[in-house]
């Protein structure tokens, strides 16, 4: 097809060892990806209240239509979705994705994506060689780690060198030979053990960290899913496609790898490379490394094979540890498929134990660990070697950072000081809340730490170092307001989208603001694969009067690559359509509005300049608009007022056409967005929004 699309969806039954098809364009209406993920889990899984590790659980992983071509920075995304096992008080139908080279082979071998039904009774691998899929016995790779699994099933499906030429699968320039290792996703050994900390690790360290897939893999008795393509994917307008990767280089959005630290653009901080050379080792040698069809290289590849492929949080697992220390943690984290943000907050809470006394030899919490050395290489090792092996305070950690400290008797106590940092449904503090609302907002109203950094980039962190170092800012707060309402469409219309006031995170333009970035999200990003370190682009030191790419790129790339007409607009509804479906699941598995609450330590303490123990934050300066103007000011020192939140959520709620009193959405909600038959599941259930 020359549309982006390969045309069909793999289709796995492991209970029944069938394999089948959907056709792609049963699902097409809803991009690629998390769109297309969210309708399949809709149709497949019969019961979504079901445990994570239920064989009813229905797992999709998804590509996009511009997966393995040359859209720059939305070639190389994977969208994994399910029933977590990681979030609180019950696992959310969730999503987790990664990058690397898995959905370009997917396409490369034919595939839009594959879904996962029901559990093998014995341990399997899926294998995918183009068309030909076959469930290969895994009981051998069951103990073994990530990287290892992945070496192994190199072999088993090119052949042990020097019979694994780039010939093996076959003869002729066109009848499938490659280059390639095939892509594999893996999880840890024995995940079944520490289900909500284990991840899918593709490559060095392309990890699906968040929700606890693989221990969903685990349940299933799946191990890996293998794949290998040597076809293609035919656009539907090279030439517009070429025409707009060369358009975007004019936002210079590409090569700045080797521009780590430098003021390349007067005073514009760029974003840097997070997991480059800062990680490592003084001396380390290093290249750049990327997803496939990358345009930013925000990872790399070192000579002594340590940490490659990993990801800024990956490496910050503790302030305090040198990069000879964080490196090696680092590498061992990916092998053994272990939650990086899982030990981000792991780290302060257990400070925090050892300075009350609580937890050591012979204490309220027994433990043999070497407090008194946790920024050493062994202490990182021995900690996580206990929750993969389930010894020591590891088999109770196993269970997950809430319930685990519930298991102990502190979460109320520890969720009231934010000495154990997670902010919402059991997940660990990534960005403040009580400062960057939008960001607060759309984990609260979610599912998950939401880890999309569109506005995190431009109103928080570049105000906050121009600050930092004294700069002055390059654009004005009122010109970065005006730029990026205008490209917020559909609500061009409001001046005051990113008002980070104390009034201001409880307005209704920053309902606006979060609900535009749900529904930016859910289509652009995790339907259609837009990167989240390239995309959204607000405001840009190279673009036209600092005007970035954003509203004109998303589309200009998806309709050279599909051939469609699609606006911006019309992409940011299928969003709002992808959101309404993904809160019907929500609801079916039990969501009302009194759940959505944050831990109490974000109403009762104070947001301080840096939260204890999280090593990427700095003090938080943004833009605000206060008595009739708009600076850049520091809003650190803030609480959350619990009454506001409230009434936020009610302003979000009629915004989104949701009952205010329950947070479901109502018939005509759903109906105008072409959910008649999700708003005729959710009345049968007895949970459709009162008009």
């Amino acid at each position: 097809m020359a549309n982006g699309y390969a045309g069909k969806i793999l289709k796995v039954d492991l209970t029944t060892k069938t394999i089948g098809e959907i056709p792609t364009s049963q699902y097409e209406q809803w991009g690629g990806g998390h769109g297309m993920g969210s309708a399949i889990f809709w149709d497949l899984c019969e019961d979504p209240t079901v445990d994570g590790t239920d064989p009813k659980n229905v797992v999709t992983i998804m590509a996009g239509p511009l997966s393995g071509t040359l859209a720059s920075g939305a070639a190389g995304r994977t969208e994994v979705q399910g029933i977590g096992l990681q979030s609180m008080p019950r696992g959310w139908f969730t999503r987790s994705n990664f990058g690397g080279r898995f959905s370009t082979h997917l396409k490369y071998a034919g595939w839009d994506g594959i879904v996962i039904l029901g559990k093998s009774d014995k341990q399997v691998w899926l294998n995918i060689v183009d068309g030909k899929v076959t469930l290969e016995d895994a009981t051998s790779l069951w103990g073994l780690d990530t990287h290892a699994t992945q070496q192994k099933i190199w072999a088993s499906v090119l052949g042990a060198p020097p019979a694994g030429n780039w010939d093996t699968l076959g003869t002729t320039r066109d009848s499938g030979r490659s280059t390639q290792r095939p892509a594999v996703l893996s999880a840890g050994p024995n995940a079944e053990k520490f289900g909500p900390w284990a991840s899918l690790v593709h490559d060095g360290g392309n990890g699906a960290g968040q929700g606890g897939f693989g221990g969903v893999f685990a349940s299933k008795n799946l191990k890996a899913v293998s794949v290998l393509g040597t076809g293609g994917i035919e656009v539907a307008d090279p030439n517009a496609l070429m025409q707009a990767r060369t358009w975007l280089m004019g936002y210079a959005v590409a090569g700045n790898w080797d521009n780590q630290g430098k003021n390349v653009a007067g005073n514009w901080p760029l974003p840097a490379n997070p997991g480059t050379a800062s990680s490592f080792p003084k001396g380390t040698a290093l290249r750049p490394q990327g997803c496939a069809g990358c345009v930013r290289m925000c990872r790399c590849r070192s000579d002594k094979i340590m940490g490659n492929d990993s990801m800024c949080v990956d490496f910050f697992t503790t302030a305090g540890a040198t990069p000879e220390v964080t490196v090696v943690w680092t590498d061992l984290m990916q092998k053994l498929g272990l939650n990086a943000f899982n030990l981000v907050g792991l780290f302060p809470w257990l400070r925090g134990l050892v300075a009350e006394g609580a937890i050591g030899k012979g204490k309220a919490i027994d433990s043999s660990l070497p407090f008194e050395q946790m920024t050493s290489v062994a202490f990182g090792v021995d900690l996580m070697n206990s929750i993969v092996n389930q010894t020591d305070i590891g088999k109770d950690l196993a269970l997950g950072l809430w319930q685990c400290a519930q298991k102990w008797g502190r979460l109320d106590k520890d969720l009231a000081t934010g000495m154990l940092p997670l902010q919402e449904w059991g997940y660990v503090h990534h960005y403040d809340g009580r400062t960057e609302a939008e960001w607060g907002y759309g984990c609260l109203l979610g599912d998950r730490d939401i880890n999309e950094h569109d506005f995190n980039w431009i109103c928080y962190w570049t105000p906050t170092i121009w600050a930092a170092y004294g700069m002055t800012p390059l654009v004005t707060a009122q010109r970065m307001a005006e730029i990026m309402s205008k490209q917020m469409i559909p609500y061009s219309d409001e001046p005051n989208l990113i008002d980070y006031s104390d009034a201001g995170i409880y307005s209704e333009t920053m309902a606006k603001t979060t609900a535009w970035h749900r529904h930016y999200t859910r289509y652009y990003k995790q339907a259609l694969g837009f990167c989240d370190w390239n995309w959204a682009d607000f405001v840009n030191p190279y673009g036209p009067d600092f005007v970035g790419a954003t509203s004109i790129g998303e589309p200009k790339f998806f309709n050279a690559v599909t051939g469609k007409n699609q606006t911006f607009a019309e992409g940011m509804e299928i969003g709002r359509k992808i959101w309404n479906l993904d809160r019907a699941v929500w609801i079916l598995q039990g969501r009302t509005r009194d759940m959505e609450v944050f831990s109490d330590y974000m109403y009762d303490v104070a947001a301080t300049a840096k939260t204890p123990g999280i090593p990427y934050e700095m003090p938080y300066t943004m833009p605000v608009f206060e008595n009739g103007a708009w600076s850049y000011k520091s809003v650190a020192g803030r609480k959350l007022d619990r009454q506001k939140v409230e009434d936020f959520k009610t302003l979000f709620f009629k915004l989104e056409g949701w009952d205010t009193k329950t947070g479901w959405p109502t018939r005509k909600t759903l109906e105008d967005l072409g959910l008649k038959n999700v708003a005729d599941k959710l009345q049968g259930a007895g949970k459709l929004g009162a008009a």
